[in-house]
């Protein structure tokens, strides 16, 4: 299997974010060949503003389009916020589906998204928002398996250390899979 990098962002600044310990269960599970790089800047991003984007724009947003492009797909964990996503993700989306400097980097780029919430519903409603958004920027997303944890609550601990949960696993591994599929079928189509 040729080696396979994927940039994961977490749309909570939480540190004991659920979201973010769902990703790095993913790291952990992350099969020989395949490296999940967790990014952590999110909340150093400005808020979007077109008057900002001369050039490459802000430095941290440089570097995170940077890092999205050099990366052969993504991974967004989104917690669910008055059924939608959170303002710091929807702003980290905005910087990236500009195409200022000519390369709206998430366009054509493979994600799988996940979410993690200690309601019954999971984030069911937020990945909606995030999937409806990442279709109209053109961004092919893994369909399926929908990763929607609720209860978050019973499988972290207080410290965001994740508890052990079998079918939780069993999914993020099938999500990866698909991941890693859906980055073959791009290299197969010739997408740039």
């Amino acid at each position: 299997m040729p080696v396979k990098t994927f940039l994961a962002i977490s749309g909570s600044l939480r540190r004991s974010s659920h979201n973010t310990g769902l990703l790095r269960v993913l790291q952990a599970l992350a099969p020989v060949g395949v490296t999940i790089d967790l990014y952590q800047g999110l909340g150093s991003l400005p808020f979007f503003s077109q008057d900002l984007e001369n050039g490459a724009g802000p430095a941290a947003v440089a570097d995170l389009r940077r890092r999205v492009r050099e990366a052969d797909g993504v991974i967004i964990a989104t917690p669910e916020y008055n059924s939608a996503i959170p303002g710091v993700l929807m702003n980290a989306l905005d910087w990236l589906s500009r195409p200022a400097d000519g390369d709206p980097v998430l366009r054509d780029k493979p994600t799988a998204i996940l979410g993690a919430s200690p309601s019954q519903f999971g984030t069911a409603r937020g990945q909606l928002v995030l999937r409806q958004i990442l279709h109209r920027i053109q961004t092919p997303v893994v369909a399926h398996p929908e990763v929607t944890v609720f209860q978050s609550h019973q499988r972290f601990a207080a410290d965001g250390a994740f508890a052990g949960d079998d079918f939780t696993e069993s999914l993020l591994r099938a999500l990866l899979a698909e991941l890693v599929l859906l980055t073959e079928h791009k290299s197969l189509a010739g997408i740039a």
